[in-house]
């Protein structure tokens, strides 16, 4: 494994566990739990034996991964921040953990 390949896993890692998050907050607070879900599967594209698994079962790979994983976290950070309010829903997770 080279240096560049270790640096593309550590960030898929990163944003695959940033992503579950912002899928966890919006599955338990606030009024979109099928959003929440939506996005907590989406954030499994990032995580790298999730990609080897499916690469094995169904024989097929996107070609152009990086460039799909791009645009997807685009989506899911549009989707979260404008239209899903996290910051007002991460209010609501510190508020009731904090009872």
């Amino acid at each position: 494994m080279n240096n560049k390949s270790i640096v593309v896993n550590v960030i898929s890692w990163i944003f695959g566990i940033a992503f579950f998050a912002i899928g966890v907050v919006n599955t338990f607070w606030g009024n979109a739990p099928g959003f929440g879900v939506f996005v907590l599967l989406l954030s499994f594209v990032y995580f790298v034996p999730v990609n080897d698994i499916l690469k094995k079962v169904t024989r097929f790979s996107i070609p152009r991964m990086g460039i799909a994983k791009i645009l997807l976290g685009i989506f899911i950070l549009w989707a979260s921040l404008g239209v899903g309010e996290l910051f007002d829903k991460i209010d609501l997770m510190m508020m009731s953990l904090n009872k």
